[in-house]
């Protein structure tokens, strides 16, 4: 005797939609959330989306998006790095310092100043992978150490910059160079997460590091790489901070670490490690100097600006941990 099967009724289109356009929010909610935030501020201030201001809100974003692009392959990686302001300070004031006292052309002085990005990230990472340091505890001791080198360097003053660093403070046919700048360095990021070897590594030692070490991945040295990276890109954000300055300023990027991983967290990226995208940390980015770009416009205290920015840190991480409690249901 046969018992009769029954069937599963086919998703109505309404579902389908509905199905659609969760799946669409949960990847893509920080783009929507972008929308909205410019949509609102064009009907509160009329001068909002008008071509200079715009431009003026991608040459804002540029430093951070650098900075929080380097961050990304952190925190997906499974750390944190809260020394990249100061090593973003420190590379500035070396390339400035190589060119005005020690004499070498501005090509070789910005090449100088990333390469002390690449420096202090791996000395980071060392102490992470090989000295088994907490990232929180290396990195915060790299803040100390490369903000009182910038000091040290400086002797508390600005120092020019050269010719090569102010040039990516100014315009390229009528274009910021920062927006240039931010765009090859996004593009480069991307490639790196999903069209490399040790990108592929950076999402599987976030996910699990000792899974990662048994499947044959060198964690030690990807934990090195990684960043090595963040160094390089905090480097470059610094330069370009430097660039619109036409000086490298001793107390710069001071307290940019929280606005870089407010940038990615906000992106979509996750704490936990394992999750994240170049292209969500960008909009992260985007979110942040709008916020602050639309409060400007509308006059709004500069306190009240912290204020706004760390309900929006608040709400990023509670979206985060309730994600990751339905993933783990």
């Amino acid at each position: 005797m046969s018992t009769p099967t029954t069937s599963t009724p086919s998703p109505t289109p309404a579902s389908r939609l509905r199905t659609g356009a969760g799946t669409f929010l949960a990847n893509n909610g920080a783009l929507v959330g972008l929308v909205a935030l410019c949509l609102a501020l064009f009907i509160a201030t009329p001068n909002f989306l008008t071509g200079p201001n715009l431009l003026n809100i991608g040459i804002q974003a540029s430093t951070i998006a650098v900075l929080a692009f380097g961050m990304t392959f952190v925190i997906v990686a499974g750390g944190i790095d809260l020394s990249v302001g100061s090593v973003a300070a420190l590379s500035a004031m070396a390339s400035a310092w190589v060119y005005s006292a020690a004499g070498l052309p501005g090509g070789l002085s910005l090449l100088a100043g990333l390469a002390t990005g690449a420096a202090l990230g791996a000395i980071s990472g060392i102490a992470i992978a090989f000295g088994r340091l907490p990232s929180f505890i290396a990195t915060l001791a790299m803040l100390s150490v490369a903000r009182g080198l910038t000091l040290v360097l400086s002797d508390g003053r600005p120092i020019a910059t050269s010719p090569a660093v102010s040039f990516l403070g100014g315009t390229l046919f009528g274009i910021p160079v920062p927006i240039l700048v931010l765009a090859v360095a996004g593009l480069v990021a991307a490639f790196i997460l999903n069209r490399t070897v040790v990108g592929r590594s950076m999402y599987a030692v976030g996910g699990n590091a000792e899974a990662a070490r048994l499947s044959g991945i060198p964690v030690k040295r990807v934990l090195v790489t990684v960043f090595a990276l963040a160094g390089v890109y905090a480097a470059l954000a610094g330069m370009l901070l430097a660039g619109r300055l036409n000086s490298a300023q001793p107390q710069a990027a001071a307290g940019y670490e929280l606005d870089a991983i407010a940038a990615v967290v906000i992106g979509g990226a996750s704490l936990a490690g394992g999750v994240g995208r170049v292209s969500g940390t960008l909009v992260g980015a985007l979110i942040l100097a709008v916020i602050r770009n639309g409060l400007n416009l509308l006059n709004v205290s500069s306190f009240w600006q912290q204020v706004v920015i760390g309900l929006v840190i608040a709400v990023a991480v509670g979206i985060d941990v309730l994600r990751r409690k339905n993933t783990r249901h």
